[in-house]
């Protein structure tokens, strides 16, 4: 189900990111991006599953340290990214 949603949006991008390299900030938010998405539809089925939320969390924090260096760095390909992956921009302090 998960894979479906995001199979057209993931090709493209994998594409794209063969050429670069996989270090990258914007794969490793890609890749963080599909784990938050594949946690998150686990943790509708199995509420109690605490260490999986764990695991999210730990996973969201990443990816918010991550878009928030990318944000910081260089507006243009953060605001690219986060409209690529359909993603919320990050809050200011």
């Amino acid at each position: 189900m998960v894979k479906n949603a995001f199979s057209s949006v993931s090709s493209v991008f994998l594409q794209e990111e063969k050429e670069k390299k996989q270090g990258s900030v914007e794969f490793q938010v890609f890749s963080f991006t599909n784990k938050i998405r594949r946690l998150t539809s686990h943790l509708e089925l199995h509420r109690k599953d605490y260490l999986s939320q764990r695991g999210l969390r730990k996973i969201l924090g990443k990816r918010q340290r991550l878009l928030a260096y990318l944000s910081k760095k260089n507006r243009v390909r953060y605001k690219e990214l986060i409209g690529r992956l359909d993603i919320r921009e990050l809050k200011t302090h």
